[in-house]
């Protein structure tokens, strides 16, 4: 819940690590929900201190997927405020500062152990972990002379700041979602806080250091990063920062879509559904990862749908605007389970969208379909087909194959449609049929449909024969919408031509 004495601030700082996955866009949707519930902000933060995992393009990638989806925020990396830079690579002076306070505090130490160091304390201890039980076997300022520690930084040797974790301690970790997490500081290792090689504080130092100079009220993140929690609550305690310490909310994790392990990439691949919010192309590889705006998604299925994986409002309700959910979120009301991801279920979510969106919302995204399979043509025509057709359709770019037969006259005719609709009497009736629609003025639907209708009922023919084997000259197969409604599109001269040629291939 919100504290009555701090404005809430909150935070989503992704690493511009590659394509953002959807369980970070999460993330940063119930930070956003949050703020805008308590009249907070949200700020966005960039943790970019391992440099060697840094990827071209990541950043702005990120950033284009929230302009999509709509999240916006308050201040950070290209939305400004007063408590910048919010970028951590252009932070490095002020983590430097905060290193010498706990060097000169004793609550950190120099360690000067070479990686092939670290790898035979590990060879020789199982479940090796830097502690009070093996750091005075380890080169490091506690363990060496300070003669020693003085020459080896004189000659400049590389080393690292590791945080001094005291044994035996009862860390309770404060948190919304899951109540009280008790840990013993024993299980804890001394954790490096700094990098002397690239003058770079790792994600401990540097994510404490921010949330306090930024004001962070809560930190809503992961399940994932639970682990870290004690470590960040005794990095509180040793600057002194207990009163301003954030509350802690880590949200479930996205699971699988059989609920067994977290969702992966793999299961999008092997299902058939993005795991990223666009698409993405390696920059090394060149391989090209589906997106869900690519694959038809609107933005506002996309959170609705997300929403709804491991929080619940307590109602029956499922369809909820950005406004709608920041009215009635809660972090109370989010599970500690993990949440199975039901990707058919954000598949309805689009559905139940496109039937919300207005016929004129939605044809740009047809004609520009229509115009990569060489269609051209008004506005106003392709409208209308939306509005006859949507209802039909999970994505926009499924009415192509629906709605051709609109655009494009019939070359060939379903064999099986033909067997089952084509009648004897067929050809005869659909000559009559012709006369009929070619003495019609009003070719409007009510105007086709009076007429037609009385044609036959006068001459006593099956209302279903008419309409089947109308509806195979004009479509050429069983499909689309009532007859009249396509009639009325196509107008008199092309229903009677489609008509003619399909009397002399069926007839």
């Amino acid at each position: 819940m919100a504290t009555s004495f701090r404005p809430v601030r909150v935070r989503f700082a992704p690493s511009p690590t590659g394509p953002l996955h959807i369980g970070g866009v999460r993330t940063a949707l119930y930070n956003y929900l949050f703020a805008r519930k308590h009249g907070g902000k949200l700020i966005f933060r960039i943790e970019d201190t391992d440099s060697s995992r840094f990827v071209p393009g990541a950043e702005a990638y990120i950033l284009e997927a929230f302009r999509w989806l709509g999240i916006d925020f308050d201040e950070g990396v290209s939305f400004g405020g007063d408590k910048g830079p919010y970028r951590q690579s252009e932070r490095r002076d002020i983590y430097k500062e905060y290193v010498q306070q706990l060097l000169d505090s004793g609550k950190a130490y120099l360690a000067f152990d070479t990686p092939e160091e670290l790898a035979a304390a590990r060879a020789a201890t199982p479940n090796f972990q830097y502690d009070a039980t093996t750091r005075g076997t380890m080169r490091n300022s506690l363990a060496l002379p300070d003669v020693e520690t003085a020459r080896l930084l004189k000659e400049g040797a590389n080393y690292v700041v590791r945080f001094l974790v005291e044994p035996g301690q009862d860390i309770v970790v404060q948190d919304i979602i899951r109540g009280e997490v008790h840990i013993n500081s024993s299980v804890l290792d001394d954790k490096v806080l700094f990098k002397a090689a690239d003058e770079l504080p790792t994600y401990h130092l540097a994510n404490i250091v921010d949330d306090h100079l930024m004001e962070i009220s809560h930190v809503i993140r992961g399940e994932e990063w639970l682990p870290s929690a004690p470590l960040h609550v005794l990095l509180y305690r040793a600057f002194g920062w207990e009163d301003t310490m954030p509350q802690f909310a880590h949200l479930p994790l996205l699971l699988k879509p059989d609920g067994k392990g977290k969702l992966s990439k793999r299961d999008g691949d092997r299902l058939g559904f993005p795991v990223f919010p666009l698409q993405w192309t390696d920059p090394v590889t060149g391989d090209t990862s589906r997106g869900y705006r690519e694959d038809g998604y609107l933005p506002e299925a996309v959170l609705n749908f997300l929403a709804l994986l491991g929080w619940n409002p307590g109602t029956e309700q499922e369809m909820f605007s950005l406004d709608e959910l920041a009215e009635v979120f809660s972090l109370e009301k989010c599970s500690k389970a993990g949440a199975k991801f039901d990707y058919m279920k954000a598949t309805w979510f689009n559905h139940e969208y496109i039937l919300q969106k207005t016929d004129r919302e939605l044809t740009p995204a047809f004609l520009r379909l229509l115009a990569d399979n060489g269609v051209d043509t008004t506005e106003e025509r392709a409208c209308a087909v939306v509005g006859m057709m949507k209802s039909r359709v999970n994505f926009v770019k499924d009415l192509w194959p629906l709605c051709e037969f609109f655009f494009v006259a019939p070359t060939a005719y379903d064999e099986k449609t033909v067997r089952k609709r084509w009648k004897e009497q067929s050809p005869e009736q659909m000559r009559e049929l012709m006369d009929v629609l070619a003495g019609i003025d009003d070719f409007s639907i009510r105007g086709q449909e009076a007429v037609v209708h009385a044609w036959i009922e006068s001459k006593e023919y099956k209302m279903g024969d008419i309409m089947n084997a109308w509806r195979l000259m004009l479509v050429g197969e069983g499909k689309g919408p009532g007859m009249f409604d396509i009639s009325a599109f196509l107008g008199k001269t092309e229903t009677l031509e489609r008509m003619k040629r399909a009397l002399e291939v069926l007839a």
